[in-house]
């Protein structure tokens, strides 16, 4: 019986029919999902990481290097590329080749050597991301990176290449999917009780990271609307992940569900790439099937001549069953997670971050504050003082500006100062390096943000405010988005020669402007 068993699996996994278009549709949207991440570098990465960032990679790679007697060993730790050398142009160069491959996927051509490129690459970045990559999609987008590094054919670069998918890998891209989904299902039945009374969307749309323009809208439907969308979710990311392993009709329609969930979040709420991500994923229970009836034919006439005329690779396949092994041998502490009493949300168990454990929204907050950074040209300061506020890209601030859509696009520094607004700046000591640096003008950290209120010169002192947000009612007369309410102070005035300030910025190795 075992014997037939494993001819029978063996005969499914050497089929050379029906995933040819899940494979394009795979790759391409990955190419589509390193280009996001990759601008992202390329346009945020030297304010936030570079030699003279708001948290300077060299400084993080001094001090974890610092455990380790050589490079070497550092680099078996922590794989990244720039334990060898680190410097502002080098961090672009590679940020830039990550954006042309990605393009050069997105458009039709990937291998594995390209794809496995665009994975250590990024890999690279992440390890020296610090607080700016602590997000979970993170390690989700280097999983699934490191999945296509395997889908694709080693050097055949074609969008139709002549050796067919591996199967196995289509059976991970589906393991991959029921962990992302359960654990996110299941993080909230074991997190905040409001998912279980059906409240968390009373305020989830309004207290949310970054919400969108849709959020509002969202945020004032009916509560009946609300508790049946608690009810939705629940179904579906507890429920059908588990029919992704079933027939073909029945994967489909749970494929479908999850992809529609996704699809929603992405429209009542800016969650940078992770929709896409869990898209992406979700792929892999598709196949030609379903896939010729959505694509244009001329695509899927490519895909049936390649699949006429396919060469199964017998080193691929056998790769894909010695990953499809590891795989099953690393999944164990992600099931004891997802099984046990104590769940963590979001967690890597090894250093290249495959298979982990994922979740979303285990808990919600209530109500909303903001951190607004104000600024003054007033050598003294009195209550007379006029304070100009610093605008963001993003995150809220100016109580009429309307909300944009920036995902997938990722906005960093905005999801952190969400984040430090329940905190204090102790545990984000980088807000006291955004106020030095807008103290000195600093063109790369003001190319963060949207509004400088001190186009021609530094202003003289600038502080930190705490607000109460809520959304003002959609037939506001004033036009108004939100409605606020001063909380008190962030942190207190400072200039650029407030002693303490330079202490800190010297303390920390920020560097001095003068």
């Amino acid at each position: 019986m075992l014997n037939s068993l494993f001819r029978y699996i063996w005969k499914r996994s050497a089929e050379t029919k029906g995933y040819w278009l899940t494979r394009y549709v795979f790759l391409r949207l990955m190419g589509l999902m390193y280009l996001f991440a990759y601008l992202t570098l390329v346009f945020q990465g030297i304010p936030l990481l570079g030699e003279n960032g708001l948290l300077p990679a060299t400084n993080y790679l001094n001090a974890v290097g610092s455990n380790f007697n050589s490079k070497t060993d550092a680099f078996i730790a922590m794989p990244t590329v720039f334990w060898f050398s680190f410097s502002d142009t080098m961090f672009t160069v590679l940020a830039w080749i990550g954006v042309i491959l990605s393009v050069l996927v997105l458009v039709g051509y990937a291998n594995s050597i390209i794809l496995f490129i665009l994975w250590f690459l990024y890999l690279s970045f992440d390890h020296i991301g610090q607080t700016w990559y602590s997000f979970g999609w993170e390690m989700q987008l280097l999983e699934t990176g490191f999945l296509a590094i395997f889908i694709a054919p080693l050097l055949d670069m074609r969008p139709f290449p002549k050796t067919p998918p591996p199967i196995p890998l289509i059976w991970l891209l589906r393991w991959l999917t029921f962990r992302l989904n359960m654990g996110t299902g299941l993080i909230k039945l074991r997190g905040d009780p409001c998912w279980e009374d059906l409240t968390c969307l009373l305020y989830h749309y309004e207290t949310q990271p970054m919400p969108n323009p849709l959020s509002a809208y969202w945020h004032f439907m009916p509560q009946w609307f609300h508790k049946l969308g608690i009810l939705w979710s629940h179904f579906t990311f507890l429920v059908a992940p588990w029919f992704i392993f079933g027939p073909r009709k029945i994967r489909h329609i749970a494929g479908i569900l999850l992809v529609l969930i996704q699809v929603m979040l992405f429209v009542n709420g800016n969650y940078s790439f992770l929709n896409l991500l869990a898209i992406i994923a979700t792929i892999g229970v598709f196949d030609d099937t379903l896939l010729k009836k959505i694509l244009p034919k001329f695509i899927t006439k490519k895909a049936e001549i390649a699949s006429e005329k396919a060469k199964l690779s017998g080193n691929q396949l056998v790769i894909s069953w010695i990953l499809m092994i590891l795989v099953a041998f690393l999944s164990v502490p992600v099931i004891l997670n997802l099984i046990g009493p104590n769940q963590y949300m979001n967690t890597s168990y090894n250093q290249i971050h495959f298979v982990n454990t994922y979740g979303a929204f285990g808990s919600v907050t209530k109500i909303r504050t903001e951190l607004i950074v104000q600024g003054t040209d007033d050598m003294f300061i009195n209550e007379n003082t006029i304070w100009k506020e610093y605008e963001f890209k993003g995150k809220p601030g100016d109580i009429y500006r309307r909300l944009p859509q920036v995902a997938p696009y990722h906005m960093r520094l905005d999801w952190l100062m969400w984040f430090a607004a329940f905190s204090n700046y102790e545990r984000h000591p980088w807000m006291v390096n955004l106020v030095w640096k807008f103290l000195h003008d600093d063109e790369d950290t003001l190319s963060l943000i949207d509004y400088n209120p001190f186009p021609n010169k530094p202003p003289n002192y600038i502080r930190v405010e705490h607000y109460l947000y809520n959304f003002a009612p959609l037939d506001d007369p004033t036009g108004a988005v939100w409605k606020r309410k001063r909380i008190g102070s962030w942190l207190p005035p400072l200039s650029k020669n407030n002693q303490n300030l330079r202490d800190f910025i010297q303390s920390n190795n920020w560097g001095m402007y003068e």
